[in-house]
């Protein structure tokens, strides 16, 4: 049997180590991530005063947070994937190309839900 790991509140607090090593590591090596994270530190405040209600403040905060998450997912798969290899190869461009589609489309999906609080 494999051996286990730390439990309770230590492996809370490794797991919060090593998300914060990760964010580092995104801010450090992925200029999309830093400007990414210069349009949340914008728009996040920004979220919480155009906001009318609790729903729409949420909703104008979650999609750039999702921008975020989005973008560190396909930095993952990235690194992964020129970590396996950097030559060319067919499968490894699409991987690539997906994440970078789903990085769009949460660009999309924030645009359309500021978009649809703000007009209304």
């Amino acid at each position: 049997m494999a051996s286990q790991g730390p439990t309770g509140i230590v492996r809370i607090i490794k797991a919060a180590g090593y998300s914060w090593q990760g964010l580092k590591a995104a801010y450090a090596y992925e200029e999309a991530f830093r400007q990414e994270i210069l349009l949340a530190i914008i728009t996040i405040p920004l979220g919480f005063y155009l906001g009318n209600n609790g729903i729409e403040k949420a909703l104008l905060i979650s999609v750039i947070l999702l921008i975020l998450i989005t973008e560190l997912l396909n930095t993952g798969i990235e690194v992964i994937t020129d970590r396996v290899g950097t030559d060319h190869h067919e499968l490894s461009g699409r991987a690539k190309d997906i994440g970078s589609s789903a990085v769009c489309l949460s660009i999309i999906n924030a645009i359309l839900v500021w978009a649809l609080v703000l007009i209304n």
